[in-house]
């Protein structure tokens, strides 16, 4: 095993737009328990169990925050290690502030680090494990490593790596010089890559030092090398978070390592893997990796088929049937309903594009929103009022804040609310209700060890989420 430090670097960005109706802009499928108990992040991160490194690095939206530092609560890997983007800038950037940031918290070594996607599926991990190892002493001795994923089929929807001379050195297993990096091709191109055994998928993953990948990123792209330098210089540790300088963060190029780094620089090696690795990229790449019935289905949920074949049918909430179908994609959802043929799921990212271009919100949120604090759920609405289920997590509460435009109503349905209204302070238990007049400066805790549920009742002019004036936040977000 490797005596150099090894960071584990995990990219949690992206929309995963072709799993809609489930993947949403503030709640990508990055984030989803889409195969297990585990969301794709954990099983990410649980993933490296076996693999002798320290906490990972996680690299996510600013917006999607508290949902990154909750999972890794969950799996006890919560350590200040959450580097939040200001905005995507594609992989060459992110992957740049992790180095900077591993290189300042080990100043005189140039540690490992093996940069991983939040939403990828490896169906055998040791698989996995074992390229990781295999990799390690060509990264040591300064190669920049990429997995490349060994194919099973000629898939169009995927990059690919040629490969080249086996590459000299110490590694356990072999590793090729990488030839060429060539772009998604078409069915014939790619079933005479998968023929010639020369190719392999572009799986997105890598293995190098630190140092080495800054060196090569100052080479070949100086100017994301130095907007990523000046967006470090000024950093901002809040709770868990590390937040880097916004303007100067905005003002970096967009693109990605390949094209920043990986194709142009002299050291790249390709270490094979055959892992059963999937992007999940689609629904039916979904279908494909997910345990079928005898008839080929695959069902989540309250589902009844009856003479159905070949479908995936998912059910949030409530019973979804099927009759005398076949080569389905069924997805419900609290607020959404998906019916796709499973052969043209590829085109669900069209869907989205009109429900932006239609200004509606079906892309961009649930109707279950999940806060740093718990969770609430829109039940109902209609004019001038708006029905939610509030849950608040043990500990924890909501800011200090006042509406210009609505009053509220609690009633308490599960577990101890402490409530303050102005000066004065209430604990309501089950069945208990308290009226938060317009304008009153309030708060909501749970200070018991069980969630508190509660049911809220908006009334008012207008009731949407902007209309909050915080005073007090525990969660930095005034």
């Amino acid at each position: 095993m490797s005596q150099t430090q090894l960071y584990p670097v995990v990219m949690a960005g992206g929309s995963g737009s072709r799993l809609w109706p489930l993947s949403r802009v503030l709640y990508p499928k990055q984030f989803l328990c889409l195969k297990g108990d585990l969301t794709m992040l954990q099983t990410t991160v649980c993933r490296l169990d076996g693999v002798e490194c320290e906490s990972p690095v996680v690299i996510c939206n600013e917006q999607h925050r508290f949902i990154v530092a909750e999972q890794l609560r969950q799996l006890n890997k919560l350590t200040e290690n959450i580097i939040l983007e200001p905005a995507g800038r594609n992989t060459a950037p992110a992957i740049a502030l992790a180095a900077m940031a591993i290189k300042r918290h080990n100043p005189t070594s140039d540690p490992l680090m093996l940069v991983l996607a939040a939403d990828h599926v490896i169906q055998d991990e040791e698989a996995f494990r074992t390229s990781v190892r295999q990799a390690l002493a060509y990264a040591e001795s300064g190669k920049l490593v990429t997995f490349g994923i060994v194919p099973d089929l000629p898939e169009t929807g995927y990059g690919y790596i040629r490969r080249g001379e086996v590459t000299p050195g110490k590694g356990e297993g072999l590793a090729f010089d990488v030839a060429q990096f060539v772009e998604k091709p078409n069915l014939e191109t790619a079933q005479g890559y998968v023929a010639s055994g020369e190719y392999y998928w572009n799986s997105g993953m890598f293995l190098f030092s630190a140092g080495r990948y800054l060196e090569e990123l100052k080479k070949y792209r100086p100017d994301i090398y130095e907007a990523c330098e000046r967006a470090m210089n000024v950093t901002d540790p809040d709770l868990d978070f590390i937040r880097v300088d916004e303007a100067a963060f905005l003002a970096c190029p967009e693109e990605s390592i390949d094209y920043a780094v990986m194709e142009k620089t002299a050291d790249a090696v390709v270490v094979p893997m055959d892992a059963g690795w999937s992007d999940v990229g689609s629904w039916s790449s979904l279908w494909e990796i997910s345990a079928h019935t005898p008839e080929g289905n695959v069902h989540h949920g309250d589902v009844i088929s009856h003479d159905t074949e070949n479908s995936f049918v998912y059910a949030e909430s409530g019973l979804v049937t099927t009759v005398g179908v076949k080569d389905l994609v069924v997805v419900q959802t609290k607020d959404a309903v998906l019916i796709a043929d499973r052969n043209h799921v590829q085109d669900v990212k069209k869907v989205v594009e009109q429900i932006k271009a239609d200004g509606r919100h079906e892309h961009h949120i649930h109707r279950e929103v999940y806060r740093p604090w718990g969770k609430y759920d829109s039940i109902d609405a209609g004019d001038r009022y708006q029905v939610k289920r509030i849950t608040v997590k043990p500990g924890e509460g909501l800011s200090v804040q006042m509406h210009h435009h609505r009053a509220e109503h609690w009633v308490v349905v599960a577990g101890t609310a402490k409530v303050t209204i102005n000066d004065e302070i209430k604990l309501l238990g089950e069945n208990e209700s308290v009226y938060i007049p317009l304008g009153a400066r309030h708060c909501l805790e749970n200070p018991g060890k069980i969630p508190l549920d509660l049911i809220e009742v908006r009334s008012g002019s207008y009731l949407e989420e902007d209309d909050i004036v915080r005073f007090e936040d525990r969660y930095g977000r005034i």
